[in-house]
């Protein structure tokens, strides 16, 4: 069986443009979705953070309005409780490539703190797209690539990549806040942005690299990992 690297953000808020910080972390389903589906496939996962500090989840990502029900969020809160994975991540600086089969990046909005500008996952990211594993990302966590430029440059530019967009954003009222925006930094570093139906799951595979639009795209792209790895 496999062993996969998820590496989350460790941030526990997203500093807007007129400094005041909003609440986040990761997006509960963002990481049980997938969780599930590759633990159940017997698959082995562990969970690098930034410093390995243990994960905040978003708690506006458990709340039934944006679970999906009372009883999705439920389950999600019982994954959460369960997976001991979180609770004991390891530092993304120690993680290395060669001891797993693939590297998956959920989101919310942790990523857009700390994950873009962060060395230890602009290494991993780099070398985990020129090994040929599975690279799996997906909504605002793709803003780690930001971390991968080089002189202005980026390995993943000429890619085809989704990601959270603008208008999902917008429609959350937090475009016309943020300091920048994921759709339009990653148009910036010359990757090609594609799209779907906003809030609709949405996935894009290009080589090794997969990338999901929003939080309901975390499920459709843990089985299109699940193809690769068996």
């Amino acid at each position: 069986m496999a062993k996969i690297l998820f590496v989350l953000t460790g941030a526990s808020y997203w500093t807007l443009k007129d400094g005041t910080r909003h609440p986040t972390g990761y997006w509960a389903e963002e990481f049980t979705a997938p969780y599930s589906a590759l633990t159940a496939a017997g698959h082995e996962v562990v969970v690098a953070t930034p410093g390995g500090v243990v994960p905040h989840v978003d708690v506006m990502s458990l709340r039934p309005s944006m679970a999906g029900g009372e009883q999705t969020a439920l389950e999600q809160e019982e994954v959460l409780r369960s997976a001991e994975e979180l609770r004991r991540p390891i530092e993304l600086a120690d993680a290395r490539l060669e001891d797993y089969d693939a590297v998956y990046y959920p989101g919310g909005h942790g990523p857009m703190e700390d994950l873009w500008a962060d060395a230890d996952s602009g290494r991993l990211l780099v070398a985990a797209l020129a090994s040929g594993k599975p690279l799996a990302i997906v909504c605002h966590a793709p803003v780690a690539m930001l971390s991968t430029r080089r002189d202005g440059r980026s390995p993943f530019a000429g890619y085809r990549v989704t990601a959270y967009t603008n208008d999902e954003e917008d429609a959350v009222g937090l475009a016309a806040r943020a300091r920048w925006l994921a759709e339009d930094e990653l148009v910036g570093m010359g990757v090609e942005f594609t799209r779907g139906e906003i809030w609709k799951p949405y996935t894009v595979v290009d080589r090794n690299l997969f990338t999901g639009q929003n939080p309901a795209s975390a499920a459709p792209l843990a089985q299109e990992l699940l193809k690769v790895l068996g």
